[in-house]
């Protein structure tokens, strides 16, 4: 009897590679949702309330939950390296914060976790199932056909979800201000008045004003949205529409608002904003990704926001450097600069 087994295909290690590889596509789910579970479970702020590595037991039961079923959580977790393993004794270890796992507390002076929650929400995932029917031209918006309104109309009637966005956006704002006011202060230096268009709850608005105190700045977004934003030392909270007129001031501030709209919409927003500034010397202070830049590392960052944009907004994306020009160039400004910041946006100045 012939017992040996034949091996017909030998794969190539390109093949032995993506058939591991194809696991992340399969099952990428996974990390959003272990880290939204750590995050609901409040363990990061556990961690940074204990002064040293907590073990599993100390953890389970601030919790109130099984050991076993944390364990396999935590387990994840180390792996990805969001937490990390301390030995504490010889018998026993414990964990603690990493850079990643402090991005991910609710206090944090950078913390995300706000951004993931909104990611990672019924509301905001349903659309991605109808991304396909989006790229045939079966759906107008993928938000649309799952919510029946867009987003932003969802929010006006929900003010959950309006909370939702504001914390997740003041998430994104804390850490992209930062890296402006470090990588390009002046921008900001000869301005006494500046204008935040669909600021939300005013976050950045506060951290250019606390950076530069001689600004006096305009918190500008739907009236649903300033009339729950907390009160500021030299900001002002003012209820509109972008599509109807921007307040007057030395200069417009817009951050992750354009890759919301299609380039018509990009372009009516732009008019709105020249007519808003000092035809010498006003200027657009634009806070948005770049899409295609080779080198820079938060490439992938970029390419990925794009999608978001296809799943949430009707006609949003990133734009090119091309595609930027072209906008600026169709609602009457005469010139731009690019500056690259530790972020994965850039800031774009924009004069008439």
């Amino acid at each position: 009897m012939d017992t040996q087994i034949k091996v017909e295909n030998i794969i190539s290690k390109e093949e032995a590679a993506a058939q591991q590889e194809i696991w992340k596509f399969v099952l990428g789910f996974t990390p959003m949702a272990v880290v939204k579970c750590a995050i609901e479970l409040g363990i990061p702020d556990i961690l940074e309330n204990h002064d040293t590595p907590i073990t599993l037991a100390e953890l389970a039961s601030k919790i109130g939950c099984p050991m076993p079923m944390l364990h396999r959580i935590m387990r994840f977790l180390v792996q990805y390296k969001i937490f990390q393993e301390i030995v504490v004794s010889e018998e026993c270890f414990g964990y603690s914060h990493t850079p990643l796992s402090q991005l991910l507390t609710t206090h944090g002076k950078f913390s995300m976790a706000d951004f993931v929650l909104l990611e990672s929400s019924p509301v905001m995932l349903a659309p991605w199932h109808k991304l396909s029917a989006r790229v045939l031209g079966k759906e107008g918006s993928a938000f649309g056909a799952a919510h029946g309104d867009d987003v932003w109309g969802f929010a006006a009637a929900n003010p959950g979800h309006s909370k939702l966005i504001d914390n997740a956006m003041a998430c994104d704002a804390r850490i992209a201000v930062g890296a402006v006011i470090e990588g390009c202060p002046e921008v900001f230096r000869q301005l006494r008045t500046l204008v935040d268009i669909g600021g939300g709850d005013g976050t950045a608005l506060r951290l250019i004003v606390a950076a530069c105190p001689w600004i006096s700045g305009i918190n500008f977004d739907l009236p649903h949205v300033v009339s729950v934003a907390p009160a500021c030392m030299g900001v002002e909270h003012v209820g509109g529409d972008m599509f109807d007129h921007v307040p007057k001031a030395d200069a417009v501030y817009l951050m992750k608002v354009l890759h919301d709209w299609g380039d018509e919409e990009c372009i009516d927003i732009l008019r709105k904003c020249r007519e808003a500034i000092p035809r010498d010397t006003g200027k657009v202070i634009i806070v948005e990704a770049v899409v295609v830049q080779e080198d820079h590392e938060f490439k992938d960052v970029a390419l990925m926001m794009d999608m978001v944009m296809m799943a949430h907004t009707p006609k949003g994306k990133e734009r090119t450097l091309k595609e930027w020009s072209y906008v600026f160039h169709e609602a009457g400004f005469s010139r731009y600069t690019t500056k690259r910041i530790r972020a994965y946006q850039s800031v774009i100045e924009v004069y008439p």
